[in-house]
């Protein structure tokens, strides 16, 4: 089993900026890829950003790119999530996913299989 727990979200005015974990704990040495989602209220769940675990492979939805940052900590078996310049349409729960074997989609919610609770980002204009 994989167990993801994510941190580090909160409020914040627009242009403002936050960064969030996600720590994996269980079996971590099997994973292959990581993933971001958001889901804002009344809306599906909807791909951020997905890395490679070993490295490379770094994937961003377009309304993200150039905002958004995601990089990990294979020590740490950490995923971070750098976002900044906020805009109130980024306010969402943000999740982190895992996939554990090799796959190459990465922007579906049906390419991951763990998945954690989720930390909520509210962005205020």
């Amino acid at each position: 089993q994989l167990q993801l727990a994510e941190s580090g979200g909160g409020l914040v005015q627009a242009g403002g900026s936050l960064r969030l974990s996600c720590a994996a704990t269980g079996r971590s040495f099997s994973i292959y890829r990581m993933g971001w989602f958001r889901q804002a209220p009344g809306k599906e769940r909807e791909f951020v950003a997905a890395i490679k675990w070993s490295g490379g492979s770094i994937f961003y939805a377009d309304s993200v790119k150039g905002r958004f940052t995601i990089s990990r900590d294979n020590g740490q078996n950490t995923v971070y999530l750098q976002t900044n310049d906020l805009k109130p349409e980024d306010t969402a729960v943000y999740y982190c996913a895992a996939r554990r074997f090799a796959y190459s989609g990465y922007a579906s919610i049906n390419d991951y299989d763990y998945w954690g609770q989720g930390t909520q980002v509210t962005v205020s204009s």
